[in-house]
Protein backbone atom coordinates (compact mmCIF):
# COMPACT_ATOMS: atom_id res chain seq x y z
CA UNK A 1 0.00 0.00 0.00
CA UNK A 2 1.40 3.37 -1.31
CA UNK A 3 1.93 6.16 1.27
CA UNK A 4 0.11 9.76 0.42
CA UNK A 5 0.30 12.41 2.98
CA UNK A 6 -3.07 13.71 4.41
CA UNK A 7 -1.39 17.49 4.72
CA UNK A 8 0.78 19.43 2.65
CA UNK A 9 3.02 17.11 0.38
CA UNK A 10 3.71 15.76 -3.13
CA UNK A 11 -0.78 16.09 -3.24
CA UNK A 12 -0.55 19.33 -2.05
CA UNK A 13 2.33 20.39 -4.08
CA UNK A 14 0.86 18.95 -7.56
CA UNK A 15 -2.14 21.22 -6.51
CA UNK A 16 -0.09 24.12 -5.92
CA UNK A 17 1.52 23.67 -9.15
CA UNK A 18 -1.25 23.83 -10.89
CA UNK A 19 -2.76 27.02 -9.36
CA UNK A 20 0.43 28.90 -10.23
CA UNK A 21 -0.18 28.16 -14.30
CA UNK A 22 3.04 30.30 -14.47
CA UNK A 23 1.56 33.42 -12.52
CA UNK A 24 4.36 35.77 -11.21
CA UNK A 25 4.53 35.84 -7.49
CA UNK A 26 5.38 39.57 -6.03
CA UNK A 27 7.83 39.73 -3.84
CA UNK A 28 9.73 42.17 -1.82
CA UNK A 29 14.13 41.47 -2.05
CA UNK A 30 13.62 41.02 1.79
CA UNK A 31 10.88 38.59 1.17
CA UNK A 32 12.76 36.39 -1.76
CA UNK A 33 15.82 36.57 0.46
CA UNK A 34 13.93 35.25 3.34
CA UNK A 35 12.10 32.60 1.42
CA UNK A 36 15.57 31.62 0.01
CA UNK A 37 16.78 31.39 3.57
CA UNK A 38 14.30 28.61 4.73
CA UNK A 39 14.77 26.85 1.70
CA UNK A 40 17.94 26.33 2.42
CA UNK A 41 17.55 25.55 6.09
CA UNK A 42 14.61 22.48 4.60
CA UNK A 43 17.14 21.54 2.23
CA UNK A 44 20.79 21.25 4.53
CA UNK A 45 19.00 20.71 7.78
CA UNK A 46 15.30 19.72 8.61
CA UNK A 47 15.40 16.84 5.18
CA UNK A 48 18.68 15.39 6.91
CA UNK A 49 17.35 15.20 9.74
CA UNK A 50 13.73 13.92 8.92
CA UNK A 51 15.96 10.91 6.80
CA UNK A 52 17.74 10.11 9.48
CA UNK A 53 14.37 10.15 11.93
CA UNK A 54 12.78 7.70 9.13
CA UNK A 55 15.38 5.58 8.93
CA UNK A 56 15.68 5.22 12.97
CA UNK A 57 12.41 4.39 12.99
CA UNK A 58 12.60 2.12 10.01
CA UNK A 59 15.18 0.05 11.63
CA UNK A 60 13.01 -0.70 14.72
CA UNK A 61 11.15 -3.19 12.72
CA UNK A 62 7.56 -4.04 12.15
CA UNK A 63 6.18 -1.10 10.11
CA UNK A 64 2.30 -2.01 10.55
CA UNK A 65 2.39 -0.63 13.94
CA UNK A 66 5.21 1.75 14.13
CA UNK A 67 3.64 4.87 14.85
CA UNK A 68 7.27 6.71 14.94
CA UNK A 69 7.73 5.39 10.93
CA UNK A 70 4.32 6.56 10.17
CA UNK A 71 5.01 10.32 12.12
CA UNK A 72 8.41 10.06 10.88
CA UNK A 73 6.81 9.08 7.04
CA UNK A 74 4.54 12.20 7.14
CA UNK A 75 6.71 15.08 8.38
CA UNK A 76 9.31 14.41 5.22
CA UNK A 77 6.90 14.68 3.26
CA UNK A 78 6.00 17.62 4.33
CA UNK A 79 9.35 18.93 3.98
CA UNK A 80 9.53 17.71 1.09
CA UNK A 81 6.14 19.43 -0.37
CA UNK A 82 7.38 22.39 1.26
CA UNK A 83 10.94 22.10 -0.65
CA UNK A 84 9.01 21.35 -3.82
CA UNK A 85 6.67 24.84 -2.78
CA UNK A 86 9.34 27.18 -2.14
CA UNK A 87 11.03 26.23 -5.18
CA UNK A 88 8.29 27.19 -7.81
CA UNK A 89 7.76 30.58 -5.90
CA UNK A 90 11.20 31.35 -6.01
CA UNK A 91 11.40 30.28 -9.74
CA UNK A 92 8.49 32.15 -10.46
CA UNK A 93 9.50 35.07 -7.82
CA UNK A 94 9.38 38.98 -9.30
CA UNK A 95 10.61 41.28 -6.72
CA UNK A 96 10.10 44.60 -6.12
CA UNK A 97 12.06 47.52 -4.85
CA UNK A 98 11.36 48.87 -1.19
CA UNK A 99 12.81 52.43 -1.34
CA UNK A 100 12.46 55.64 0.82
CA UNK A 101 12.11 57.47 -2.12
CA UNK A 102 8.44 58.79 -2.23
CA UNK A 103 5.60 57.36 -4.45
CA UNK A 104 2.84 59.26 -5.88
CA UNK A 105 0.58 56.18 -5.18
CA UNK A 106 0.31 53.45 -3.30
CA UNK A 107 2.22 50.03 -4.74
CA UNK A 108 3.79 46.44 -3.34
CA UNK A 109 6.68 48.06 -1.75
CA UNK A 110 5.53 51.09 -0.30
CA UNK A 111 5.06 52.00 2.86
CA UNK A 112 1.42 53.44 3.94
CA UNK A 113 1.07 55.40 6.93
CA UNK A 114 -3.08 55.36 7.57
CA UNK A 115 -5.46 57.22 10.06
CA UNK A 116 -7.88 54.70 11.24
CA UNK A 117 -10.49 55.45 13.96
CA UNK A 118 -8.40 58.54 15.91
CA UNK A 119 -5.30 56.18 15.58
CA UNK A 120 -1.76 56.50 12.90
CA UNK A 121 -0.41 53.30 11.94
CA UNK A 122 2.16 52.19 8.98
CA UNK A 123 1.64 49.50 6.56
CA UNK A 124 3.82 47.77 4.67
CA UNK A 125 2.09 46.61 0.83
CA UNK A 126 3.73 43.14 0.17
CA UNK A 127 2.84 39.93 -2.03
CA UNK A 128 0.93 37.56 -0.71
CA UNK A 129 3.82 35.29 0.48
CA UNK A 130 5.12 38.09 2.41
CA UNK A 131 2.16 38.95 4.22
CA UNK A 132 2.44 39.03 8.16
CA UNK A 133 -0.61 41.42 9.83
CA UNK A 134 1.66 40.92 13.01
CA UNK A 135 4.25 42.73 11.39
CA UNK A 136 2.10 45.59 9.79
CA UNK A 137 2.71 43.50 6.26
CA UNK A 138 -0.20 43.16 4.08
CA UNK A 139 -0.59 41.71 0.91
CA UNK A 140 -1.50 43.08 -2.47
CA UNK A 141 -4.62 41.24 -3.07
CA UNK A 142 -6.00 41.46 0.86
CA UNK A 143 -9.25 43.38 0.94
CA UNK A 144 -7.48 46.47 2.82
CA UNK A 145 -3.78 46.07 -0.15
CA UNK A 146 -6.72 46.04 -2.96
CA UNK A 147 -8.61 48.89 -1.89
CA UNK A 148 -5.34 50.97 -1.49
CA UNK A 149 -3.56 50.21 -4.71
CA UNK A 150 -3.37 53.57 -6.57
CA UNK A 151 -4.24 55.48 -3.99
CA UNK A 152 -2.81 58.82 -3.16
CA UNK A 153 -1.90 61.17 0.08
CA UNK A 154 -5.29 62.49 1.30
CA UNK A 155 -7.23 60.01 -0.30
CA UNK A 156 -9.98 57.95 1.92
CA UNK A 157 -10.46 54.06 1.24
CA UNK A 158 -13.32 52.23 2.36
CA UNK A 159 -12.47 48.30 3.88
CA UNK A 160 -15.37 45.83 4.27
CA UNK A 161 -14.61 44.51 7.65
CA UNK A 162 -16.33 41.64 9.80
CA UNK A 163 -16.76 44.14 11.98
CA UNK A 164 -18.73 46.31 9.29
CA UNK A 165 -17.38 49.12 7.25
CA UNK A 166 -13.51 50.77 8.26
CA UNK A 167 -12.62 54.10 6.14
CA UNK A 168 -9.55 54.64 6.39
CA UNK A 169 -7.31 58.38 5.44
CA UNK A 170 -3.99 57.93 3.30
CA UNK A 171 -1.60 60.51 5.67
CA UNK A 172 1.31 59.63 3.55
CA UNK A 173 3.14 57.10 0.85
CA UNK A 174 6.63 56.18 0.62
Amino acid sequence: MKYIPKKKGILFYLNFRERMNNQKILLTKEGLLELKKDLTELENIKRPAAVQRLAAAKAQGDLSENSEYSSALEELSFIDGRISELREVIKQASTVNISNKKHDTVDVGCKVTLHIDGKKDIFFIVGEWEANPAEKKISHSSPLGKALLGKKKGDRVEVEAPAGKIIYKILDVR
